[in-house]
């Protein structure tokens, strides 16, 4: 039990880590309270895979309506896996569609907040009474560039690689499998290929209709496993010319050659991400998947409840490239719940967070989301440590994990990557060519001055 509160304090330490320097504004003056009929709605982010904070929020909105007399909820599910952060920012292009309360990510932060969409929320948070409860880093996760706080973290999150245990046993692959480089990654892959022909051996996203799960559970996941990074927080620049892009970018090429990747079919089509969580995996279609902790929050319950999943998946880290130290890499990011600054309801949209974050949702939400906590009751709580055996293995990942850069213009340099590895696996473009057209397009958004040549 006490490895796994370890694991969670761990994660929010290399988040502070990686954003030092940050400390909250605003006055110690709570704002007023709101009364009479009003309405806030609630903006965020449902598919077929993804239903948790759906299923948080109605639960939430009866209970916040009861303790609020007056107040109308109005839920807004943006049912889409892909164009969520493009249809949240059409909605706050204008007062009339402006979220009160929205589903923001916290790399979207510092953008969003720099766009004028995000309320600093100092003023309510320090007279929160259960704002202390809440890890120091996981805070500064929600911080703007003016050090203001914009959103309220939800949990955070580790990635590897899941594994069929009965597939790896048919290609004569050991049930505690765990690959010291990424060629054993391939290698097993190539196994799998000769004894299970209508199996796909492996899954890593790829291309821009995977959005940001091309970014970070493919070409970061391979990048960081190169000793190189895509950002130095040191000199605040962005690295160009480095040799881990094109290594990452060839293992796309190697497995797209040797014909163990997903389908171009299935790879470029934009419900890929669901796809391996509520089909290929569950019926036995793929064999590896290089994916985030919270797969099996949907496998647990729901209608995607898959019963045999705990005896079906085995859990592998993610090798660095050739095995060197650390050994392993990952990922980690994480979700915040933000007021927006057009709201006329700031205090009642907050106090609707306050209480989806109180000690008891936050519980439920980081269960069955399969979330690495960042609430200390919640964080070492029996009920959450014993809910998922899951839960102990990706919080010990914290220790290898690597967090995405939060400046403004990420999303931009997102994009790119997303397409660098879309034009290698379709064979529009060599590695290095790709690798090249990246540093084209990063020196453009960020300017010359703001990159640097990496190793």
């Amino acid at each position: 039990m006490r490895i796994r509160a370890l694991g969670v304090i761990g994660v929010v330490g290399i988040v502070g880590a990686s954003l030092a320097g940050c400390s909250a504004g605003g006055s110690s003056a709570a704002p007023a309270t709101e009364s009479g009929e009003r309405t806030i709605t609630v903006a965020y982010q449902k598919t077929s895979a993804f239903h948790q904070l759906d299923d948080l929020f109605q639960k939430v909105k009866p209970e916040f309506e009861a303790a609020n007399p007056g107040v109308t909820v109005k839920l807004q599910p943006i049912e889409s896996e892909n164009d969520y952060f493009t249809k949240l920012a059409l909605m706050n292009g204008s007062p009339d569609t402006a979220p009160d309360v929205m589903y923001e990510d916290s790399f979207q932060i510092r953008s969003d907040a720099a766009a004028g969409y995000l309320l600093p929320l100092d003023d309510y948070v320090n007279g929160w009474a259960d704002w202390s409860q809440f890890y120091d880093a996981a805070k500064q996760a929600g911080y703007g560039d003016d050090g203001k706080t914009y959103g309220v973290s939800m949990g955070t999150d580790t990635r590897a690689i899941y594994f069929n245990k009965q597939i790896f046993a048919a290609a004569g692959l050991p049930a505690d499998w765990q690959p010291k480089t990424w060629k054993d990654i391939i290698s097993a892959a190539q196994k799998i290929k000769a004894a299970e022909p209508d199996v796909i051996p492996l899954n890593i996203y790829g291309g821009k209709a995977a959005a940001e799960q091309t970014s970070m559970q493919g070409l970061e996941m391979l990048l960081y496993g190169t000793g190189s990074t895509l950002y130095n927080t040191d000199s605040q620049k962005w690295v160009t010319g480095s040799a881990g892009m094109t290594d990452a970018l060839q293992f796309y090429k190697d497995i797209y050659a040797d014909g163990v990747a997903t389908p171009l079919d299935l790879a470029l089509d934009s419900t890929i991400g669901s796809r391996v969580s509520t089909e290929l995996l569950p019926q036995g279609k793929l064999a590896m998947a290089i994916d985030g902790s919270w797969l099996p929050g949907g496998w647990s319950e729901g209608k995607n409840a898959w019963p045999a999943w705990e005896s079906t998946i085995g859990l592998a880290k993610m090798p660095t490239q050739d095995g060197g130290d650390p050994g392993f890499t990952s990922m980690s990011g994480g979700w915040t719940l933000a007021v927006g600054a057009q709201s006329k309801h700031p205090r009642t949209a907050f106090d609707f967070v306050a209480m989806a974050l109180n000690q008891e949702n936050t519980l439920k939400y980081d269960t069955e989301n399969s979330q690495i906590a960042v609430r200390k009751d919640v964080a070492t709580s029996d009920a959450y440590l014993s809910y998922n055996p899951t839960f102990s293995f990706f919080s010990d990942l914290v220790q290898y994990t690597h967090f995405r850069p939060t400046t403004p213009d990420y999303s931009q340099i997102s994009s790119a990557l997303q397409a660098a590895t879309e034009s290698v696996i379709t064979g529009q473009a060599t590695p290095e060519d790709a690798a090249a057209t990246y540093d084209d397009a990063v020196t453009k958004i960020v300017g010359k001055n703001a990159v640097e040549q990496g190793n």
